[in-house]
């Protein structure tokens, strides 16, 4: 053995997928080995194909469109079109991708159920791109979204989303880290960061199992409940490959009331559905989080489920995730902009 190989050690082994070496190089390996089996059968009535929003980096986004049988007598705008809910996976940012087929199943469960165009996204994931390289990639696909609802039915429009899509009823949503996801693309829209959006108008957010963190551990980190499907040491060392090398959980993508951070009150959020397992070491981070917005006066819905686990939203059907289906379709019929 050489004299570099032997220095090239591991540095992290995430879940036996992800293997960090010191030498920064990164082998990853079946990520099938560590999720779901399902089954996650396909949705009859939806249909899906994808697009590129970033041909640089080679980022996609799959489209999700329900048949006008199965959206037939459901709520929609006075246009006839159906809202949009932009859709981020999970995985800690270092794992999972918009195509699994537990992300591609529930995706395809929105769209019939809400009913929705869905735009399930993908984006580049640590250690080889650590955040906040996730967060530009959200950037740069609602700059695209935002194109294409100026576009219309425009030469180079997406003819789904000309055809389909109510702009000024835009929905972001994601799991685990792409519910921190979708807070930070909601705080860059929200604060003027990004570009205006034009016709495209957020209607409201919602996090799923929310990936956050802090250096102080909160009670069901310290003490964690019984079966967790994420465990504290499993999220530490997540967050040590996806923030910037040498953070620590208390920077502002991974705690977003960090002491010294910006601050939300004057940001004019849209309405949050926040969705908290019970069985989840996260859950405090989730709860405090809807507290914290409520006391800041933001509107939002606190949805529990004492008995589900983190992610449990993507995982094969059950009574907990039929409710959530209802208060997901309460919430966007709410907040859509129906007159």
């Amino acid at each position: 053995m050489s004299a570099g190989a032997e220095q090239r050690v591991v540095v992290e082994d995430l879940v036996g997928v992800v293997t960090l070496f010191s030498d920064g190089s990164v082998v990853r390996g079946d990520e099938s080995t560590i999720f779901p089996p399902g089954p996650f059968p396909d949705v009859p009535g939806v249909h899906w194909k994808d697009a590129v929003y970033d041909a640089a980096r080679g980022l996609k986004v799959r489209l999700y469109k329900p048949s006008p049988a199965a959206a037939a007598g459901e709520a929609k705008s006075n246009n006839n079109k159906l809202p949009v809910l932009v859709y981020f996976h999970g995985g800690g940012y270092c794992i999972g991708a918009y195509d699994q087929p537990m992300y591609h199943s529930f995706c395809q469960r929105i769209a019939a159920e809400l009913p929705a165009i869905v735009l399930s996204v993908s984006y580049r994931l640590a250690p080889e791109h650590r955040l906040p390289a996730a967060i530009d990639d959200a950037a740069t696909f609602f700059s695209w979204l935002r194109a294409q609802a100026i576009l219309g039915a425009g030469d180079g429009a997406e003819p789904w989303l000309a055809e389909s899509a109510d702009f000024s009823s835009t929905f972001v949503a994601g799991v685990s880290a792409g519910a921190n996801l979708a807070h930070h693309a909601v705080v860059q829209i929200a604060a003027g960061e990004e570009n205006a959006l034009g016709p495209l108008r957020l209607a409201g957010y919602v996090l799923l199992s929310a990936y956050f963190g802090s250096v102080e551990r909160t009670a069901a980190e310290l003490d964690p409940p019984s079966g967790v499907s994420l465990t504290v040491e499993n999220s530490d060392q997540a967050w040590r490959m996806a923030l910037p090398v040498g953070a620590t959980r208390d920077h502002p993508l991974a705690n977003p009331f960090a002491p010294g951070g910006a601050t939300l009150e004057a940001v004019p959020m849209p309405p949050a559905l926040v969705v908290a397992p019970g069985r989840d070491v996260l859950r405090d981070h989730v709860r405090g989080y809807a507290a914290r917005l409520k006391e800041m006066g933001k509107v939002v819905e606190l949805a529990e489920f004492p008995e589900e686990r983190h992610g449990f939203s993507v995982g094969t059907r059950s009574k907990a995730t039929e409710e959530l289906m209802a208060i997901l379709k309460g919430f966007v019929h709410e907040h859509a902009a129906l007159n």
